[in-house]
């Protein structure tokens, strides 16, 4: 964000009369913390381990380090910690909030039990305890942002705090034991290189075990396919006037979307609690058309309207397909609608349906990026919980079913996939060009399949904590995009074979010859300002259906933030923002483009839909009573 940058790394003022301004902005604005993890601010070191002590716990640091009351002692645990106020607002700036605090990690556990070095699960999380100010559990929630050349962590605990330390010794063995610390909450397991490697990434991936290790020259390669940049970004920012060629900004009639669904050719499409809103194409964005279709059947059951928690675009954009959950407020479907767009009814309902017997569906997909373009498509893929499979509109004789009457509707054809036992615990799933399809789980996990086989994956990337709510894959199957609540993880799918041929993921074994990934974040300040509870929503590239065309940028919803990130920019193994990084390396250089509402959907056009003055087609924003599209000048972006 504009300014915000300059706010995080400016230098931290250390005035006595600052520090009282932040002492009176905690107790007016009630900077304490979440109950039950908040020591009383204006409790002494002693007194706070007098309590503690009475409630017979025992802190056990990791590796057999001393507990917190002989670290508050020693001078190398000693910070300065200061408190972000003020907000977005012009006079927002650090304040000091304690001139002389002592952290520490501890976990309390009953006195008497082991001290918890090879214990699994262990009895309770670590915690992080910062002087007499706030506790708080070790999690991705905290957002802690690094910066070693300023010898300085920034992080969210009901509010936006930031620790300097003294020295640069100081700050390294801080960094050792919390990343230490979240590998345990996150696992279960001591952080040991043997844990790593045997029971959370497996041999294959040693890159994600030793990321600092790893062969940089998969995110080289990646430097030279595009043209350099000439306004390349190196902090976060917020869109100004200069980068915005033109906002395009309409009301929704009644309210209540849902989803975007984005058209190559004429139309675009808004899902509604009240129906599906059509909307134009034009090179400056989206545009109203005054034409809503309220989904109802073909047989005269007006009035009957639905919430689809999918919908996709088929048969040369002509149909679309609607994934409504069979109850009001689940996540799955029995069946879908099929509507045909001209006519705006809903010409069939399809039943999912397996050797007789029905079944649910949590998401589906087209075939591959582009076959939404295709008159002829027929075929779609489904996902559930433990399943993945293509359904087909057409009867095992390869003709096209009839509409469906009064009193039947017809079943698709499950032409091919697998019911996985157990443990899949799929999420979401996305196709790249030519039909190969990433999948996205519960446990943080992606898997990779082939177009050809949806039994078995070809690759399985180990999951980083986090479930995966959102994925997305480049036409060419290079790079895949995973969201999680808190942070986006990009990976490189591609290795070369015994003989040097460049292969991907999708179509061989090869985990131990791919990089380690990159991380997505927002600063812990930008997470703060983007609203309460914000997560990160559907992380996607921008959108190209022809090969030969690369994916420029890549964009997320956070709050009522749009994050936008240079794609080419983050692939840089150079990048600033990757310098002194230790362990997988995170990217803090994004545009922001914010909104009023929290946005329910955010996506790039179609590329063909670029001007001449912009390098990337127009993003549409949906919030939940407005549609906006920008365009990006390329002078800046």
């Amino acid at each position: 964000m504009a300014g915000s940058h300059s706010r995080e790394v400016s230098g931290l003022s250390d005035s006595d009369e600052e520090e009282g301004e932040a002492q009176q902005q905690q107790d007016q604005e009630g900077t304490g913390h979440r109950s039950g993890e908040t020591l009383t601010r204006t409790c002494s070191l002693d007194d706070v381990d007098r309590k503690l002590q009475s409630l017979k716990l025992d802190y056990t640091k990791p590796y057999s380090s001393p507990s917190p009351s002989s670290q508050n002692s020693s001078p190398k645990n000693s910070v300065k910690l200061y408190l972000h106020v003020g907000g977005n607002s012009p006079t927002a700036r650090w304040v000091v909030s304690d001139k002389l605090a002592s952290w520490a990690f501890f976990r309390p556990s009953l006195s008497g039990e082991s001290d918890g070095e090879d214990e699994s699960p262990f009895s309770s999380p670590w915690f992080l305890g910062v002087g007499a100010k706030f506790r708080v559990r070790i999690a991705p929630e905290l957002q802690l942002k690094s910066l070693p050349d300023l010898r300085r962590v920034d992080f969210i605990a009901e509010g936006v705090w930031s620790i300097k330390f003294p020295t640069l010794e100081g700050y390294r063995e801080f960094q050792n034991q919390y990343q230490s610390c979240l590998f345990e909450n996150t696992y279960g397991f001591v952080a040991n290189e043997e844990n790593k490697v045997k029971k959370v990434f497996g041999k294959d991936f040693m890159a994600w075990v030793r990321p600092e290790a790893e062969e940089d020259s998969i995110w080289a390669e990646a430097e030279g396919r595009f043209d350099k940049s000439p306004g390349s970004l190196a902090t976060p920012t917020r869109f100004n006037h200069q980068d915005l060629l033109e906002e395009v900004e309409e009301a929704a009639h009644g309210g209540g979307i849902q989803s975007l669904v984005l058209g190559a050719l004429d139309n675009s499409f808004l899902v509604s609690d009240y129906g599906i809103q059509v909307l134009g194409n034009f090179n400056h964005g989206v545009r109203g058309k005054g034409i809503s279709v309220n989904v109802s059947r073909n047989s005269g059951e007006a009035g009957r309207s639905s919430a689809p928690t999918k919908a996709l675009l088929m048969k040369a954009e002509t149909n679309m397909l609607l994934l409504s959950p069979a109850q009001e407020g689940k996540s799955r479907a029995t069946g879908v609608h099929q509507l045909d767009i001209k006519t705006g009814k809903v010409v069939t309902e399809w039943k999912f349906e397996k050797d007789g017997t029905n079944i649910t569906m949590q998401d589906i997909a087209n075939d591959s990026k582009g076959a939404q373009l295709d008159p002829s498509e027929s075929t779609f893929l489904g996902l559930d919980d433990n399943t993945l499979c293509r359904w087909d509109m057409r009867d095992q004789r390869g003709i096209v079913q009839s509409i469906a009457t009064e009193m039947e509707s017809p079943v698709l054809q499950w032409t091919q996939g697998h019911h996985f036992s157990k443990g899949t615990n799929f999420k979401c799933f996305a196709t790249t060009g030519d039909g190969s399809i990433v999948v996205g789980s519960v446990n943080g996990k992606i898997r990779l399949y082939s177009g050809g086989s949806l039994r078995v994956a070809k690759t399985a990337f180990p999951g980083l904590g986090s479930p995966i709510t959102h994925v997305d894959v480049t036409f060419d199957g290079k790079w895949v995009l995973g969201t999680t609540d808190t942070y986006i993880i990009l990976i490189s799918t591609v290795f070369k074979d015994n003989d040097g041929r460049e292969m991907t993921g999708f179509s061989g074994r090869r985990g131990h010859r791919i990089a380690a990934p990159r991380l997505l974040k927002l600063s812990p300040l930008d997470s703060h300002l983007a609203g309460t509870n914000s997560k990160f929503r559907g992380g996607k590239f921008s959108w190209v259906t022809d090969n030969g065309k690369l994916e420029r940028h890549m964009v997320a919803a956070y709050g009522k933030f749009s994050v936008i990130w240079n794609f080419q920019q983050v692939k840089n193994s150079n990048h600033e923002c990757y310098k002194n990084q230790e362990g997988l390396k995170s990217c803090y250089c994004y545009k922001i483009i914010p909104k009023d509402e929290s946005i329910v959907d955010n996506r790039f056009m179609h590329e063909k839909f670029a001007v001449n003055d912009s390098p990337e087609a127009p993003l549409v924003v949906a919030t939940p009573t407005k549609v906006s599209s920008f365009s990006t000048s390329s002078g800046r972006h």
